[in-house]
Protein backbone atom coordinates (compact mmCIF):
# COMPACT_ATOMS: atom_id res chain seq x y z
CA UNK A 1 0.00 0.00 0.00
CA UNK A 2 1.12 3.54 -0.78
CA UNK A 3 0.21 6.65 1.20
CA UNK A 4 -0.41 9.78 -0.87
CA UNK A 5 -0.29 13.09 0.96
CA UNK A 6 -1.91 14.90 -1.98
CA UNK A 7 -5.23 13.21 -1.24
CA UNK A 8 -4.41 12.22 2.36
CA UNK A 9 -5.38 8.60 1.98
CA UNK A 10 -4.04 5.17 1.20
CA UNK A 11 -4.00 4.14 -2.44
CA UNK A 12 -4.11 0.73 -4.01
CA UNK A 13 -0.99 -0.50 -5.86
CA UNK A 14 -2.53 0.84 -9.11
CA UNK A 15 -2.21 4.34 -7.61
CA UNK A 16 -5.83 5.34 -8.23
CA UNK A 17 -6.61 8.53 -6.25
CA UNK A 18 -9.37 7.67 -3.81
CA UNK A 19 -10.90 11.15 -4.02
CA UNK A 20 -11.34 10.68 -7.77
CA UNK A 21 -13.02 7.34 -7.18
CA UNK A 22 -15.33 8.81 -4.54
CA UNK A 23 -16.30 11.62 -6.93
CA UNK A 24 -17.01 9.07 -9.66
CA UNK A 25 -19.50 7.26 -7.43
CA UNK A 26 -21.16 10.47 -6.27
CA UNK A 27 -21.57 11.71 -9.85
CA UNK A 28 -23.15 8.53 -11.21
CA UNK A 29 -26.61 9.33 -12.54
CA UNK A 30 -29.30 7.71 -14.61
CA UNK A 31 -29.51 9.52 -17.94
CA UNK A 32 -32.82 8.80 -19.61
CA UNK A 33 -33.34 8.26 -23.35
CA UNK A 34 -35.06 11.64 -23.66
CA UNK A 35 -31.76 13.21 -22.53
CA UNK A 36 -29.71 11.59 -25.30
CA UNK A 37 -28.47 13.28 -28.47
CA UNK A 38 -30.62 11.64 -31.11
CA UNK A 39 -28.67 10.02 -33.94
CA UNK A 40 -25.25 10.06 -32.26
CA UNK A 41 -23.51 6.78 -31.52
CA UNK A 42 -21.30 5.77 -28.62
CA UNK A 43 -17.93 4.53 -30.01
CA UNK A 44 -17.69 0.75 -30.14
CA UNK A 45 -14.50 0.60 -28.08
CA UNK A 46 -16.31 2.31 -25.20
CA UNK A 47 -19.22 -0.13 -25.41
CA UNK A 48 -16.76 -3.03 -25.29
CA UNK A 49 -15.03 -1.51 -22.26
CA UNK A 50 -18.40 -1.12 -20.52
CA UNK A 51 -19.09 -4.82 -21.11
CA UNK A 52 -15.57 -5.81 -20.04
CA UNK A 53 -15.91 -3.90 -16.78
CA UNK A 54 -19.33 -5.42 -16.21
CA UNK A 55 -17.81 -8.88 -16.43
CA UNK A 56 -15.34 -8.04 -13.64
CA UNK A 57 -18.18 -7.79 -11.12
CA UNK A 58 -18.01 -9.98 -8.00
CA UNK A 59 -19.89 -13.27 -8.24
CA UNK A 60 -20.21 -16.25 -5.92
CA UNK A 61 -18.20 -19.25 -7.05
CA UNK A 62 -16.86 -17.45 -10.12
CA UNK A 63 -19.95 -18.51 -12.03
CA UNK A 64 -20.23 -15.25 -13.99
CA UNK A 65 -24.02 -15.63 -14.34
CA UNK A 66 -24.58 -12.65 -16.63
CA UNK A 67 -25.63 -12.84 -20.26
CA UNK A 68 -25.71 -9.64 -22.31
CA UNK A 69 -27.16 -9.02 -25.76
CA UNK A 70 -26.15 -5.73 -27.42
CA UNK A 71 -28.56 -4.01 -29.81
CA UNK A 72 -27.44 -1.18 -32.10
CA UNK A 73 -28.22 0.14 -35.56
CA UNK A 74 -30.90 -2.02 -37.19
CA UNK A 75 -30.81 -4.20 -34.09
CA UNK A 76 -32.58 -1.44 -32.18
CA UNK A 77 -35.46 -1.65 -34.65
CA UNK A 78 -35.62 -5.42 -34.19
CA UNK A 79 -35.81 -4.98 -30.42
CA UNK A 80 -38.48 -2.29 -30.75
CA UNK A 81 -40.58 -4.44 -33.07
CA UNK A 82 -40.21 -7.51 -30.87
CA UNK A 83 -41.30 -5.87 -27.64
CA UNK A 84 -44.10 -3.92 -29.28
CA UNK A 85 -45.59 -6.98 -30.95
CA UNK A 86 -45.18 -9.11 -27.82
CA UNK A 87 -47.04 -6.51 -25.81
CA UNK A 88 -49.76 -6.32 -28.44
CA UNK A 89 -50.15 -10.09 -28.49
CA UNK A 90 -50.36 -10.52 -24.72
CA UNK A 91 -52.01 -7.34 -23.43
CA UNK A 92 -55.56 -8.45 -24.24
CA UNK A 93 -58.20 -6.03 -22.98
CA UNK A 94 -55.48 -4.01 -21.22
CA UNK A 95 -53.92 -3.02 -24.55
CA UNK A 96 -53.15 0.71 -24.80
CA UNK A 97 -52.05 2.26 -28.10
CA UNK A 98 -49.83 4.77 -26.28
CA UNK A 99 -47.93 1.97 -24.53
CA UNK A 100 -47.55 0.08 -27.81
CA UNK A 101 -46.19 3.22 -29.45
CA UNK A 102 -43.71 3.73 -26.61
CA UNK A 103 -42.46 0.16 -26.96
CA UNK A 104 -41.89 0.84 -30.66
CA UNK A 105 -40.19 4.21 -30.28
CA UNK A 106 -38.23 4.21 -27.01
CA UNK A 107 -35.38 1.91 -28.14
CA UNK A 108 -34.73 4.07 -31.19
CA UNK A 109 -33.62 6.94 -28.93
CA UNK A 110 -30.54 5.04 -27.77
CA UNK A 111 -27.16 4.48 -29.31
CA UNK A 112 -27.01 0.95 -27.88
CA UNK A 113 -29.24 -1.14 -25.64
CA UNK A 114 -27.82 -4.01 -23.60
CA UNK A 115 -30.24 -6.66 -22.37
CA UNK A 116 -29.39 -7.77 -18.84
CA UNK A 117 -29.77 -11.51 -18.50
CA UNK A 118 -29.09 -13.77 -15.53
CA UNK A 119 -28.06 -17.29 -16.48
CA UNK A 120 -29.01 -19.50 -13.56
CA UNK A 121 -26.12 -21.39 -11.99
CA UNK A 122 -26.98 -25.09 -11.97
CA UNK A 123 -23.58 -26.70 -11.38
CA UNK A 124 -23.09 -25.30 -7.87
CA UNK A 125 -25.29 -24.96 -4.81
CA UNK A 126 -25.72 -21.21 -5.13
CA UNK A 127 -29.04 -19.51 -4.25
CA UNK A 128 -30.78 -17.78 -7.15
CA UNK A 129 -30.69 -14.43 -5.37
CA UNK A 130 -26.89 -14.50 -5.45
CA UNK A 131 -26.87 -14.85 -9.24
CA UNK A 132 -29.26 -11.89 -9.42
CA UNK A 133 -27.04 -9.90 -7.08
CA UNK A 134 -23.99 -10.64 -9.24
CA UNK A 135 -25.71 -9.27 -12.35
CA UNK A 136 -26.76 -6.21 -10.37
CA UNK A 137 -23.11 -5.64 -9.45
CA UNK A 138 -22.24 -5.94 -13.14
CA UNK A 139 -24.79 -3.24 -13.94
CA UNK A 140 -23.25 -0.94 -11.34
CA UNK A 141 -19.92 -1.42 -13.11
CA UNK A 142 -21.66 -0.37 -16.32
CA UNK A 143 -23.01 2.74 -14.64
CA UNK A 144 -19.63 3.75 -13.24
CA UNK A 145 -17.93 3.17 -16.59
CA UNK A 146 -20.43 5.34 -18.47
CA UNK A 147 -19.88 8.06 -15.86
CA UNK A 148 -16.10 7.84 -16.29
CA UNK A 149 -16.45 8.22 -20.07
CA UNK A 150 -18.99 11.04 -19.77
CA UNK A 151 -21.77 9.23 -21.61
CA UNK A 152 -25.33 8.46 -20.58
CA UNK A 153 -26.50 5.19 -19.08
CA UNK A 154 -29.90 4.05 -17.83
CA UNK A 155 -31.06 0.75 -16.31
CA UNK A 156 -34.75 0.17 -16.95
CA UNK A 157 -36.91 -2.76 -15.89
CA UNK A 158 -39.75 -1.64 -18.12
CA UNK A 159 -40.87 -3.01 -21.45
CA UNK A 160 -40.92 -6.80 -21.65
CA UNK A 161 -38.51 -7.34 -18.76
CA UNK A 162 -40.67 -9.63 -16.64
CA UNK A 163 -42.51 -11.48 -19.40
CA UNK A 164 -41.61 -15.16 -19.47
CA UNK A 165 -42.32 -15.29 -23.20
CA UNK A 166 -39.59 -12.72 -23.85
CA UNK A 167 -36.69 -14.80 -22.54
CA UNK A 168 -35.93 -16.82 -25.67
CA UNK A 169 -35.39 -13.69 -27.77
CA UNK A 170 -32.53 -12.71 -25.45
CA UNK A 171 -30.88 -16.14 -25.34
CA UNK A 172 -32.35 -17.09 -21.98
CA UNK A 173 -33.98 -20.31 -20.82
CA UNK A 174 -36.84 -21.00 -18.44
CA UNK A 175 -34.67 -21.02 -15.30
CA UNK A 176 -32.93 -17.77 -16.29
CA UNK A 177 -34.17 -14.23 -15.74
CA UNK A 178 -34.31 -11.05 -17.77
CA UNK A 179 -33.42 -8.24 -15.37
CA UNK A 180 -33.97 -5.29 -17.68
CA UNK A 181 -32.13 -3.20 -20.23
CA UNK A 182 -29.21 -0.78 -20.08
CA UNK A 183 -29.58 2.16 -22.48
CA UNK A 184 -26.49 4.00 -23.74
CA UNK A 185 -26.34 7.39 -25.43
CA UNK A 186 -24.47 10.64 -25.87
CA UNK A 187 -25.67 13.15 -23.31
CA UNK A 188 -27.58 16.19 -24.57
CA UNK A 189 -29.23 17.20 -21.28
CA UNK A 190 -27.27 16.38 -18.10
CA UNK A 191 -29.08 14.96 -15.08
CA UNK A 192 -29.59 17.08 -12.00
CA UNK A 193 -27.29 16.69 -8.99
CA UNK A 194 -28.19 13.72 -6.84
CA UNK A 195 -29.37 13.64 -3.24
CA UNK A 196 -28.76 11.08 -0.52
CA UNK A 197 -29.79 10.91 3.11
CA UNK A 198 -27.02 11.18 5.71
CA UNK A 199 -25.45 7.80 6.42
CA UNK A 200 -26.46 8.23 10.07
CA UNK A 201 -30.06 7.60 8.99
CA UNK A 202 -29.19 4.36 7.21
CA UNK A 203 -26.33 2.83 9.21
CA UNK A 204 -26.20 1.11 12.58
CA UNK A 205 -22.85 0.54 14.28
CA UNK A 206 -22.11 -2.34 16.63
CA UNK A 207 -18.84 -1.73 18.46
CA UNK A 208 -18.29 -4.48 20.97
Amino acid sequence: MVYCERVACYLCPMNIPVEDFNDLIKNRRSVFPSQFVQGETVPEHIVKQILTNACWAPNHGQTEPWHFTVFSGEGLKKLATFQGELYKAEAGDAFKPAVYEKFQQQPLKASHIISLGMKRTTTKNIPEIEDIEAVSCAVQNMYLTTTAYGIGGYWTTGGVTYRESAKEFFGLEAQDKLLGFFYLGIIAVPSLPGKRSPIEEKVSWVNG
